[in-house]
């Protein structure tokens, strides 16, 4: 059996937030913006975070697939909400993974993402590696312009591989482009052209011509060229100092999504993939104090990738936004009068957070061993009236099920981040029927008979102790699935 990349997957979140809108919100202090105002940035709704977009891009890598196999995951982002907490065990519990797995949290540098998928490349056995950034910046910052929300998500293993590495070269730099400490929310950067000139151009050729020498290929041999690079022209510049053709060079997604970090180079690599065929060498390179370079050659089982939305998929279902002053609500970036009924106490007891993990976190109901009947949460008693079996449930994952709305409220009364706070009865295709929260679906279109999605998200934070409570809700379903 070969050893390489067996499945990849993406996500990008649904809001698309107009880079006009920014420019002409912040021209009164720095109308320079307005030369970086083309396109749009993907950005997060309230109830994401790097957290939920991993396990969103994971499940579309793992469509079709048994999971069982899965021996490690590795999580890179420089944004985890969670400092001291596997955010990575979260990931593992979301997709329902084996509680035997190696799951490891990657972070500090921007190449998080290609060392971590370089990394599982050099192990046995399958690792999951998922990479996901929501990179917080200052209003009316170059970062806020050119940054963007995302995930990516690939599977390494024996099997029947897409891609297959040919060779990789690293190198490390104690080269400070930007940086970000524990006392400080943002990043601090310094000036872009002397990053250019000092940092990438004497630190990313030399990795790639060792990458190529060592799988005993040219520069001519590449057929794509992924390099993520906010400053214009950037991988191109690269691209030539290293011999690569300039037609080989990738988009790096700037216009219609935005630089997600430690993610990107992976978002680049799984775009890639969607457009390859048998035979083609992709050359993958993650940037941060220091360099990783990873070459690729495609291989005939790309071909017959099961559908998934993808790069592409995600790029399509967007909802344009124009209001810049919901984006800064959505980050906490203006102190905004949230009403008496957002005042509530989220205490969140930890010790009934564990005993429930498998229904709050993995999204588990029950089913029936005596009649088959479907239900959520999972009981002691059938709740089936012809039934009423006791202790005859067994184990139902509704993660990846289909629902309709039987019922819906769009309520203006209670409190929201976005408000109307959406909510309804879903049913099943199955079996089981749940009243749950909506999310990424406007107030217009809500239907009866409409199909829904399960989406893990963010139910709600404790602003008090800075924790973070996560389950599932209901997604529109494009054409009845995803």
């Amino acid at each position: 059996m070969a050893f390489g990349v067996l499945a990849y997957g993406a996500y990008i979140p649904r809001l698309r937030l107009s880079r006009r809108s920014i420019a002409e919100a912040n021209a009164w202090l720095n109308p320079a913006l307005k030369a970086q105002g083309k396109g749009e940035r993907a950005i997060c709704n309230w109830d994401e975070d790097a957290v939920t977009m991993a396990a969103e891009a994971a499940r579309d890598a793992l469509i079709g697939r048994d999971r069982a196999s899965i021996g490690a995951l590795r999580f890179a982002s420089t944004t985890f909400p969670f400092l001291d907490r596997l955010n990575a065990g979260l990931v593992v519990k979301a997709l329902r993974l084996s509680d035997e797995i190696a799951a490891v949290d990657v972070a500090a540098t921007q190449r998080a993402g290609t060392s971590a998928l370089a990394d599982a490349l050099s192990r046995s056995g399958e690792t999951l590696v998922v990479a996901a950034e929501k990179r917080p910046a200052k209003a009316a910052s170059p970062i806020e312009m050119s940054t963007g929300d995302g995930a990516a998500a690939l599977l390494v293993g024996e099997g029947e591989p897409v891609a297959r590495l040919l060779a990789s070269a690293t190198s490390a730099a104690d080269f400070v482009d930007h940086y970000r400490t524990i006392e400080s929310e943002y990043d601090y950067q310094w000036e872009e052209r002397w990053i250019r000139d000092a940092g990438y151009l004497p630190i990313v050729p030399p990795a790639i011509a060792r990458c190529l020498e060592a799988a005993k290929m040219t520069p001519a041999d590449v057929t794509s060229f992924c390099m993520p690079a906010v400053l214009a022209r950037l991988a191109n510049t690269i691209a030539k100092a290293a011999r690569i053709p300039d037609a080989a060079v990738r988009d790096n997604l700037h216009a219609s999504c935005g630089e997600t970090g430690a993610a990107h180079p992976l978002l680049m690599l799984v775009a890639a993939l969607e457009d390859a065929k048998p035979g083609d060498r992709i050359l993958v390179v993650g940037f941060g104090q220091g360099a990783d370079a990873l070459l690729f050659e495609v291989l005939p089982a790309i071909s017959r990738q099961p559908a998934r939305l993808g790069v592409k998929g995600h790029l399509a279902r967007r909802r344009p936004e124009e209001n810049y002053s919901k984006f800064l609500a959505f980050n906490d970036m203006v102190e905004i009068e949230r009403g008496m009924r957002a005042e509530a106490d989220k205490l969140t007891p930890l010790s009934a957070l564990w005993r429930n993990a498998d229904t709050v976190t993995s999204f588990m109901g029950g089913k029936c061993a005596k009649c088959g009947t479907l239900q959520f949460p999972k009981s002691r008693i059938c709740v089936n009236p012809n039934c009423n079996g006791i202790d005859t449930q067994e184990p139902e994952p509704f993660a990846d099920k289909i629902g309709r709305i039987n019922s819906y409220t769009a309520d203006r009364l209670t409190y929201s981040p976005d408000p109307p706070a959406c909510y309804g009865m879903i049913q099943f295709e199955d079996g089981g029927r749940w009243m749950m929260d909506f999310t990424d679906i406007d107030e217009a279109d809500l239907s009866v008979g409409r199909a829904m999605k399960m989406m893990f998200r963010i139910k709600d934070i404790d602003t008090q102790r800075g924790f973070r409570r996560y389950f599932w809700k209901a997604a529109p379903a494009a054409g009845g699935r995803d």
